[in-house]
Parts: C-alpha cells; sequence; structure tokens
C-alpha cells in the first residue's frame, strides 16, 4: 500500500475510534488478541470491546460429517494426516510437508491437503524432491472436508497467520486430534493454551513433526474435542451476540451434541 492509501486508511481508523465506536450498542472482537489491536488502533477502553467468537459448528457440519468422504478416501490404505486450506505461502504447507517427511520415516502415514490455490506447482516440487509422491495427496477442493476430518487421525493447522481459524475449530468438532502452530491470532486461544491440542513454533518443522508424532501415539478423547468445539455452536454464539445487544439469551433453547 502507497502512503497515500495508508494515509486514507488511518483516517479511516480515526474516525471509526472517533465517531463510530463510541456510539455502537456493542464492539465485537472474534478473538482476545483482536480485541488487543482493535483497543489499540482505535485508542478504545479494551473494557469496551466483547469477545464473540464466529458460529462454526452447526447440526449441518455433523450430518456431512457422517456422509461418506467418496472412493478417493478408500484408496489412501493409512493412517491419514490432515491439512485443509488454500495453496498459498501463508498456510504453511511446506513446512507440514518437511515435517511430515520426518514422521513418514517413522511410521506408516499418508498426508493429505484439501485446497487449491497458487501454490500447488511449488509444494507438488517439494512432494517430488522428497520422494512422497505416494505418500502425500493434493486432491484439491472437496465439496465435503468435514467427511475427511471425521476419519482423519490428525488435523494440522501449520499456518503463520489466522483470524480465528474456522477449519482447527471443525476439525475438533469432527473429534480429530489436532496439532497447530502457534501463529497470531486465534489457534492458542481455540485450544486454550494446548489443553485442546498441541502448538507448536511458527516455521519449525522439526517440532512440527514432533508434536505430530506425540498426538498420533497419545490421542486427546473425542468427548474432550467435541465439548470445546460446542464453544463455537452457531445457537451458543447467536446468545452472546442477543447478550451483547441487551436482548439476553434465549435460556429455553437447547445445543445438541452430536457425534460425527
Amino acid at each position: 500500500m502507497n502512503k497515500a492509501g495508508l494515509w486514507r486508511k488511518g483516517r479511516w481508523v480515526s474516525l471509526l475510534g472517533h465517531w463510530v465506536y463510541p456510539r455502537a450498542d456493542a464492539i465485537v472482537a472474534i478473538s482476545k488478541v483482536m480485541g488487543d489491536n482493535l483497543a489499540k488502533v482505535s485508542r478504545l477502553p479494551r473494557a469496551s470491546i466483547r469477545v464473540i467468537h464466529n458460529p462454526v459448528v452447526s447440526d449441518r457440519l455433523f450430518i456431512k460429517a457422517r456422509l461418506s468422504p467418496g472412493s478417493m478416501f478408500e484408496e489412501v490404505g493409512a493412517p491419514i494426516v490432515l491439512g485443509v486450506g488454500r495453496l498459498y505461502k501463508g498456510k504453511g504447507f511446506l513446512d507440514l510437508i518437511e515435517a511430515f517427511a520426518t514422521l513418514r520415516a517413522q511410521r506408516n502415514a499418508r498426508l493429505v491437503i484439501l485446497g487449491e490455490g497458487p501454490q500447488r506447482p511449488e509444494l507438488e516440487a517439494c512432494v517430488r524432491d522428497l520422494g512422497l509422491e505416494d505418500d502425500v495427496w493434493l486432491p484439491g477442493a472437496v465439496d465435503n472436508p468435514y467427511a475427511w476430518m471425521a476419519r482423519a487421525q490428525l488435523f494440522v493447522l501449520a499456518s503463520y497467520f489466522e483470524g480465528l481459524p474456522t477449519v482447527l475449530i471443525e476439525a475438533l468438532a469432527c473429534c480429530c486430534p489436532v496439532v497447530s502452530t502457534d501463529c497470531p491470532t486465534g489457534p492458542r486461544e481455540i485450544l486454550e493454551d494446548g489443553r485442546h491440542g498441541e502448538l507448536v513454533p511458527m516455521r519449525d518443522p522439526e517440532a512440527l513433526a514432533a508434536a505430530m508424532a506425540r498426538t498420533l501415539d497419545n490421542p486427546l478423547d473425542s468427548e474432550t474435542l467435541k465439548t470445546r468445539a460446542m464453544d463455537f455452536h452457531v445457537d451458543r454464539i447467536a446468545d452472546e451476540y442477543l447478550d451483547a445487544l441487551g436482548f439476553g439469551a434465549d435460556t429455553t433453547r437447547k445445543t445438541s451434541v452430536e457425534t460425527p
């Protein structure tokens, strides 16, 4: 962005901070760190910003998780390590492939990365260079990643930056054990400082491989993963928004906990 663009952006932030935000009925950030950043940029009291996570989990997710992932899944024939996201550098997929190479030297497994994007040629070249053509699959985007999450032995997020990574929450909802980079922002908050999945430094394939191996050997139980995911259920988030706007939560609603 050029200087003129930065100046205009700064003017808009100043306008929001001084005129719009103070008149709002509620100011909401989707994560604690983003709330902290908003308070600094807008010069608002941190206490005036409420954190309400994105509504990620729904009954539709559970229904789709129970569907078959298709014939491609049947061809895998080994424990699955799963990555999901747009194929670009910010997702850290090169680190994931390198970490998987270390893991594959120790045990039978397959890495499946669902998604499409501009980094595909670079990722495919990395797979070839490491001699992993039979062990790493890049099938592109799929209509139902939840069916894969529900059947994978491990989900890995290797990103360098996120807002509140939806796929990490979806994997928990599908009862899939997870490992994530401790990137800004969201993973540490979602996993509650590592209680629901290991957090590792960014750009460290060796640490990532070690965490992947530990999680495959000692996965958290499904109930623990599922219970955390339900904190992001659409009904619960809707109640939080109603409460933020002064309408009060719907105490008569019951959110079911389903198993994929």
